[in-house]
């Protein structure tokens, strides 16, 4: 049964972390083959879960010592049919994965949560096609595809799902509705561009409150993920309603853009202690983002960075 689905622990207010780049440190820190950047793939033999316990398990530690919750997310990032079909996953072998993904982590939260550091999991569902080029589907064909998952996690010790670097408001409202027709909480966070907007030339306002008309507002939160804060601290606004429907960041460790580090063939990692303090300032000008985590690029040295910046060790 799923823990906290009925009262999500993060939405009480409190800081939690997250993981953080997972892809881009599986493959360049731990040496990990991902074929089309699909971590779902390592579920599949011991080896490979071996390889995801020991990445989530550079994080959990950070939080537990703080005194923080943890956001879980499953490494289903791109465990949709598509993505499932290219590395040669049909549909009931990729709803075997997903569920799998939630037992992994469903199994860490028993070794590592504690009464004062609940750990949330959380079914991680990517775009449809590149997060970083704007896709072409309409909000019902969306919630179509995507349902394969929210369904597949809706069965499962999962506490919420997320859409994780959205770049088109369709995709977004797609994944809310199917999350809502399955009874699941659901967050959406979306991607930006270095000019603080949506591939498509959408501001993140826009994106937002888009998101929330077409969905009545069911979305649990929102979250900007997938790119340095340098590109959207100056499109977002204090005091204004639709900033404090956002309650996390999961940066990229470069202010490159997406064309750049689609490009790169190395890791840039990036100024942890910069970082750091990008966050801080966020936290502090923005008190609703609370949920405080990495993406590309990034790894349990950066998240423990922005933690040290966010709130600092006692003395």
């Amino acid at each position: 049964m799923a823990k906290y689905r009925h009262a999500l622990p993060q939405a009480d207010g409190g800081l939690f972390l997250s993981d953080g780049g997972m892809e881009t440190a599986l493959i360049f820190l731990q040496g990990v083959d991902l074929p089309h950047f699909a971590s779902f793939v390592l579920l599949g033999d011991e080896a490979g879960r071996s390889a995801l316990v020991t990445y989530y398990e550079h994080f959990l530690p950070i939080a537990k010592s703080r005194g923080l919750g943890f956001v879980l997310d499953t490494a289903t990032w791109r465990a949709s049919p598509d993505w499932g079909r290219l590395v040669g996953f049909d549909a009931e072998r990729l709803k075997a994965v997903n569920v799998a993904a939630v037992d992994l982590v469903a199994g860490l939260r028993d070794r590592w949560e504690t009464p004062a550091t609940p750990i949330v999991l959380n079914g991680a569902i990517g775009p449809r096609g590149d997060g970083y080029k704007a896709g072409r589907m309409e909000a019902d064909e969306a919630e179509d595809y995507h349902a394969f998952q929210v369904d597949a996690f809706a069965g499962t010790q999962a506490d919420m799902v997320s859409a994780i670097t959205m770049n088109t408001v369709n995709e977004a409202v797609g994944i809310a509705r199917a999350a809502k027709a399955a009874a699941m909480p659901c967050v959406v966070s979306f991607t930006v561009e270095t000019d603080g907007r949506l591939v498509n030339g959408t501001t993140l306002r826009a994106a937002v409150e888009a998101t929330e008309e077409a969905t009545g507002g069911s979305p649990a939160y929102y979250m900007i993920n997938c790119a340095h804060p340098s590109h959207f601290d100056r499109a977002l606004a204090r005091g204004e309603a639709w900033v404090q429907r956002i309650h996390g960041v999961r940066a990229n460790a470069s202010a490159k853009s997406h064309a750049e580090l689609d490009e790169s063939e190395t890791l840039d990692v990036g100024d942890m202690a910069d970082l750091g303090r990008r966050y801080r300032a966020l936290t502090r000008a923005f008190p609703s983002m609370r949920v405080l985590g990495g993406c590309c690029g990034t790894d349990h040295r950066h998240v423990a960075a922005i933690c040290e910046a966010c709130i600092p060790a006692a003395a």
